[in-house]
């Protein structure tokens, strides 16, 4: 019996049937990420822009003076969500293409296989930002004709409406010199450094006992921040002094005349040890030092006395 190899066997494809078409696309078609970079550009910007707008037009277009009417507010923003939500899709895809990235990072050890496996993961995530931006610029189209149409903003039911395209180098300087300058205002109203609090009373005017154990305290903290009373004269004045002239950044607290009363500066005591300073000095002074060096050591705060002894 003689065989007719020019005929197809039975249980091959046809040339048309959909069976064919699906062969020839798992043979032949293009499946990106798993050999190369899709290497096919990205949407037009005009066609985008074109693409919504149509969409946005016909749909208006059919349901207004219609029955259906009420329900195109609701229609065109689910066109738009469409876009955001597959963004946030992108992004999670992204999320779990960080993670793959850095634990190939750790599992590199010189061969060409990890290093090719790292390559395609980098490509893969470039592709995706690429996908995210595209989706979102879709989104901001489509907010835009539904702002035009519906005459309200776009606004999605939960979650930020991020345009990361729009994040340019210029935007994030500008950002990271906004976040300096309030950290530098910061730390000028609550700056760093050990504490040192200093108590001592108005008529005390010993200025080089004062000075020189201040100078002692800064030649081992040099960043230190020096904690006082702000008392207008004697020692606390002194040792403003003297931070003012050697550049040591001051924390005053003064202390609440109007809701304390009398009680005003045992008060203040508290709050400058609220702040569980490094150590204390004690001048000579009234009942206010007293209070402080009790407090103190009582918080297991180390306190230099010197209200009954010079400084060594």
């Amino acid at each position: 019996m003689a065989i007719d190899l020019d005929q197809p066997e039975q249980d091959e494809p046809q040339p048309g049937s959909t069976a064919y078409v699906l062969q020839e696309m798992q043979l032949y078609g293009y499946r990106p990420f798993e050999d190369e970079p899709d290497a096919r550009p990205l949407p037009d910007a005009c066609m985008m822009e074109g693409a919504i707008a149509d969409t946005f037009d016909a749909m208006v277009a059919c349901l207004t003076d219609t029955r259906i009417e009420p329900d195109l507010e609701d229609l065109a923003w689910n066109i738009v969500n469409v876009f955001q939500r597959t963004g946030e899709r992108i992004e999670r895809e992204l999320d779990d293409n960080e993670q793959a990235q850095k634990r190939l990072q750790r599992q590199q050890d010189g061969s060409e296989v990890k290093s090719v496996e790292l390559e395609r993961k980098i490509a893969e995530g470039i592709t995706m930002m690429e996908r995210r931006d595209t989706m979102e610029s879709f989104r901001d189209m489509g907010a835009e004709q539904f702002e035009k149409y519906l005459r309200k903003p776009w606004m999605p039911w939960s979650g930020p409406m991020v345009n990361h395209k729009a994040l340019t180098s210029a935007v994030l300087d500008s950002r990271k010199q906004i976040d300096k300058r309030a950290y530098q205002d910061a730390r000028v109203l609550n700056p760093d450094g050990p504490r040192f609090v200093l108590s001592a009373g108005p008529n005390y005017q010993d200025h080089a006992l004062i000075c020189g154990t201040l100078d002692k305290l800064l030649a081992q903290f040099p960043d230190m921040v020096l904690v006082h009373g702000k008392t207008p004269t004697g020692g606390e004045h002194i040792a403003a002094c003297w931070a003012r002239n050697h550049d040591v950044p001051q924390d005053p607290r003064k202390p609440d005349w109007d809701k304390h009363g009398k009680a005003a500066p045992f008060k203040r005591n508290d709050v400058m040890l609220q702040v569980m300073p490094k150590g204390v000095i004690v001048f000579p002074g009234s009942g206010i030092q007293d209070n402080l060096a009790d407090k103190a050591r009582k918080l297991g705060i180390k306190v230099w006395d010197f209200r009954e002894r010079r400084a060594p």
